[in-house]
């Protein structure tokens, strides 16, 4: 049986005794039944992770005893930030979700001229501390020690003014030239931009070429954005990370 594993971000490598968080309380307690004794693993998503046995179990707290820590690590060496637009309904929870699983380092969600959604105030705070939680739960179950961070939403052409530092910029584009197997491998960070359902706009796709990221193919076929940007970081890391 796997071992159950839990954030815990107030958790110190040094701690002897401490909290599960009010949700992965209730998630080791009332969901997977675990008992006083009962072993698990928790991070707190700094690096490194915890060996744990659970002490009491109470109505809404667990206790655990951290008996060991390890600095065992399982990033990616490909830094990718994933300039993901806004897509409608449990598309863009599962884009996050499995690209976590694939190494994403850091999520930067954007509003564009063709997303679905539209959220702004309360509501764009509330999705976007729900998107962390997605990314926590992926990270949770896919063995990561570091969580990916999930910016605020920013508009498109907004953040594309302030990229001016260096790295491979990529966008997915059905009409673009080149593939990945054409570039060389890249020496630091990349960041990949996926348009939402009905893909970057025109005036989009050239403000984002005047900002140095270049149109990348996938095959001869049109993916839909929540395959597109998946299967843009499994090729990458077969090619460049550590598939």
């Amino acid at each position: 049986m796997t071992t159950p594993r839990f954030y815990c971000p107030e958790i110190l490598a040094q701690s002897a005794m401490a909290e599960l968080p009010e949700q992965a309380a209730h998630h080791a307690a009332r969901v997977l039944r675990l008992q006083t004794g009962d072993r698990l693993s928790v991070f707190n998503g700094c690096g490194g992770e915890g060996e744990a046995r659970i002490t009491e179990i109470g109505k809404r707290n667990v206790t655990v005893e951290i008996e060991g820590w390890h600095t065992v690590e399982r990033e990616s060496p490909l830094k990718v930030q994933l300039a993901q637009a806004i897509s409608a309904g449990e598309k863009m929870d599962f884009t996050l979700q499995k690209a976590v699983e694939l190494g994403i380092g850091n999520i930067q969600p954007l509003a564009s001229e063709r997303s679905v959604v539209r959220l702004s105030g309360e509501r764009a705070e509330k999705r976007v501390v729900h998107w962390q939680g997605v990314v926590i739960a992926a990270c949770e179950q896919s063995g990561r020690n570091q969580v990916p961070e999930v910016a605020p939403i920013r508009p498109l052409l907004d953040w594309l003014g302030q990229q001016d530092g260096p790295g491979l910029r990529l966008m997915l584009s059905p009409v673009g030239e080149v593939g990945l197997r054409d570039l060389p491998k890249p020496t630091g960070n990349v960041t990949l931009l996926i348009g939402p359902e009905g893909g970057l706009s025109p005036s989009e796709a050239e403000m984002a070429q005047r900002y140095g990221f270049t149109p990348v193919r996938l095959g001869a076929r049109v993916l839909r954005t929540e395959t597109a940007a998946l299967a843009a970081l499994a090729a990458m890391q077969t090619l460049w990370g550590d598939f």
